[in-house]
């Protein structure tokens, strides 16, 4: 019997049909294991993860590998991405066991739910000095039956380092205090060792678009006037967007590079990865007026809108990296590549040595069985504009004919908050009023489908209904950023009280005593190790986004609470900065934030007057780091969802005005955008606007 046929994870549903017989992460599952007296083999993956489905493929799809599983094991398959602190807590002891980690990740545990043995992706077969998955099967079989007292030592002594593991370890002693500029410099003076001068980015192969540490650096250029922190920005963005990490015909960026080069990219599609990554190339144009950050910054919203949204509103998760490839087999990339011979039959003979030439196609291909990833090379030679847009369309039609790759369409409330502020800011710099619609949508999803009357959030939703799944600390303070980015924009301050109900929840439920926090709510489900980890991965971790939500919330209402909170949040970073600031990249961006102030704008005019959507636009293109913003009409009526930023904000001379503040201390009022953008342009003097 195959229980994940009612489950809502495309994920799982994938594996509703494997002979393997499946359960869901539930106390069930563990109660049938101690029942049959049997280990739990525990298979975390993602629906997007390519050799989650090679593993699928060779060995739970296999009559007589999943008859060994049904007979020894109790089989319990989870979505990393629907439980991310199921799949935290099996990770980190797959990385202290075996150094590495990495999904499929395969972990082996007793009936309470100690692993005791771990893996990644097993071979059906010997290879490369790997044991096939059979062999592990029947190794972890006998050890159950044979040596239980062994495998209970180890699997106790497995538990008792977790449990020993403390984030205090890492703290500096006495009060966490956020981190000073001496602190960021050393920050910036190592990512520059870690620079990779050539290609952009930082360190080696495979190479993970850094769009937090990106982020930072902005932020530390807008306060120091830094040029190596500006130039590291700016040699990255373009060499991505250059690169066949970039879809180079419908937008949006895959998930990493597999080179150095970013030339060969593993070609799934994450919602995060573009909402980053969009948000960051908008604040690099913000930035420099860079004609490329300006276009991919668009073209990536844009993506994410006709690709990842679904019908309720929200965003989906990801694409898959393989697809049909035309001739029955299921491929890596085979949507994006093409050959020269593809390219004559779609183009002709002359338009095809042009695309040739333009997107870097030869006949030997950087991918393959000699097909080509897309890229940009240096094209400066061809100046045909309308020519080049017009074989991209007929390249773009001609590849919308192949079978598309799979969509994960389950809605993550994090990633949903991330996408929230990217197009909420993308659309309002390029004034895309389609693309702030599309966020506000997102926004109303998140509220009707994720919250309950509690303001508790679920993590997922899939088709209009919530998924039976808590939200964690990056939802909480994902969402609440993208809310607070929202309300920015719009001038409506009832995303700023949402924002505050969800940051309540994360210092009632969330926060420690001393500062720290906790990645699951102290009323979620107890695993063997609660989860706590502050270091950024693909995304902001949710102890850093929480510093930074906290942080603007305090900003735009002078919360004293929420202002300490994110000040302690921030003691990990000081802790970090300068010895892994590729992993903590966002709490340095914050860090940044909370040295500058942040800066507190309010602007208030009549809505649709001339002279307050300039001011408005001028400090939306702020480039002081963390700003907020808060947009409101003269005498707003008492009750209303009014910003507190915004109390007793008069026009000046009747004309409409921007305050600019820091801790709720005011400059004097100003009425002209030039002025307002120049009080906005950081601590330094001279960035372009």
């Amino acid at each position: 019997m195959n229980r994940l046929a009612g489950v809502t994870s495309p994920y799982l549903l994938q594996h509703a049909d494997n002979p393997v017989d499946w359960w869901p992460w539930t106390p069930e599952a563990f109660e049938e294991a101690r029942r049959r007296d049997v280990p739990v083999l525990l298979s975390v993956g993602y629906s997007a993860c390519h050799w989650c489905h090679v593993m699928a493929h060779e060995s739970f799809e296999d009559e007589g590998v999943a008859a060994l599983i049904n007979q020894h094991f109790v089989p319990v398959k989870v979505d990393r991405e629907e439980r991310p602190d199921v799949d935290a807590v099996y990770m980190e002891a797959v990385q202290a066991a075996t150094g590495q980690g990495g999904w499929p990740m395969t972990v082996f545990l007793t009936p309470e739910a100690e692993p005791f043995y771990f893996g990644t992706y097993f071979p059906p077969a010997p290879r490369h000095g790997m044991p096939s998955f059979p062999q592990v099967l029947e190794g972890v079989r006998r050890a159950w039956t044979d040596r239980r007292d062994e495998v209970g030592e180890v699997a106790g002594r497995i538990v008792a380092d977790l449990s020993a593991r403390s984030i205090s370890e890492t703290l500096a002693q006495g009060e966490p205090v956020p981190p000073g500029p001496e602190d960021l410099a050393a920050a910036l003076l190592a990512l520059t060792r870690d620079f990779d001068a050539v290609h952009g980015g930082f360190g080696g192969a495979p190479k993970f678009p850094p769009s937090m540490a990106l982020e930072f650096l902005l932020r530390h250029h807008a306060r120091t006037q830094s040029e190596a922190a500006l130039q590291m920005v700016q040699a990255t963005a373009e060499a991505m967007a250059r690169g066949g990490i970039y879809d180079q015909l419908g937008g949006g960026f895959a998930r990493y590079a597999v080179d150095a080069s970013w030339t060969v990219p593993h070609f799934e599609k994450m919602l995060y990865d573009n909402a980053l990554l969009c948000r960051a190339y908008a604040h690099l144009w913000r930035a420099t007026g860079s004609d490329l950050a300006r276009r991919v910054a668009v073209e990536t919203a844009e993506f994410m809108v006709r690709e990842l949204r679904t019908e309720q509103g929200g965003f989906a998760s990801a694409l898959d990296a393989d697809s049909d490839d035309g001739n029955g087999r299921h491929a890596e990339g085979a949507y994006y590549v093409w050959t020269p011979g593809q390219l004559h039959d779609v183009l002709g003979e002359k338009d095809a040595a042009i695309a040739a030439h333009y997107f870097g196609v030869t006949q030997e291909g950087t991918f393959e069985e000699g097909a080509s990833v897309l890229q940009l090379p240096d094209t400066d030679d061809l100046v045909d504009a309308e020519r080049i847009a017009g074989i991209k369309e007929r390249m773009r039609a001609a590849r919308d004919s192949r079978p598309r790759p799979g969509r994960d369409d389950k809605v993550v409330a994090a990633w949903n908050g991330l996408a929230i502020a990217a197009l909420a800011e993308t659309g309002a710099y390029f004034d895309r009023p389609d693309l702030v619609q599309a966020a506000t949508d997102a926004a109303d999803l998140l509220v009707r489908v994720h919250m309950d009357w509690q303001a508790r959030l679920h993590r997922t939703s899939r088709d209009g209904v919530a998924g039976a799944n808590s939200g964690v600390l990056e939802d909480y303070a994902n969402v609440a950023e993208g809310f607070a980015a929202l309300s920015a924009v719009t001038g409506e301050g009832v995303w700023v009280e949402f924002a505050g109900l969800f940051l309540d929840t994360v210092l009632v439920h969330f926060a420690a005593e001393d500062g720290t926090l906790y990645d699951t709510a102290d009323d979620a489900e107890q695993l063997i190790r609660r989860p706590q980890d502050p270091t950024d991965n693909a995304t902001p971790s949710g102890w850093t986004a929480a510093a930074g939500a906290l942080l603007s919330y305090a900003a735009l209402t002078g919360s004293g609470p929420h202002r300490d909170a994110a000040e302690s949040a921030l003691g990990v970073v000081k802790a970090l900065a300068g010895r892994a600031p590729r992993f903590i990249g966002w709490g340095l961006a914050v860090a940044e934030a909370a040295l500058d102030g942040p800066r507190e704008v309010a602007v208030v005019g009549p809505d649709g007057d001339p002279a307050t959507r300039a001011l408005h636009r001028a400090a939306l293109l702020g480039t002081a780091p963390g700003a907020v913003v808060a947009l409101g009409e003269p005498g707003m009526e008492p009750g209303s969802e009014e910003v507190p930023l915004l109390k007793d904000r008069p026009l000046v001379d009747g004309r409409p005005a921007a305050y600019v503040c820091r801790h709720f201390t005011c400059e004097r009022p100003t009425t002209d955008p030039e002025e307002l953008r120049e009080r906005l342009r950081g601590t330094g003097e001279g960035l372009k606007g």
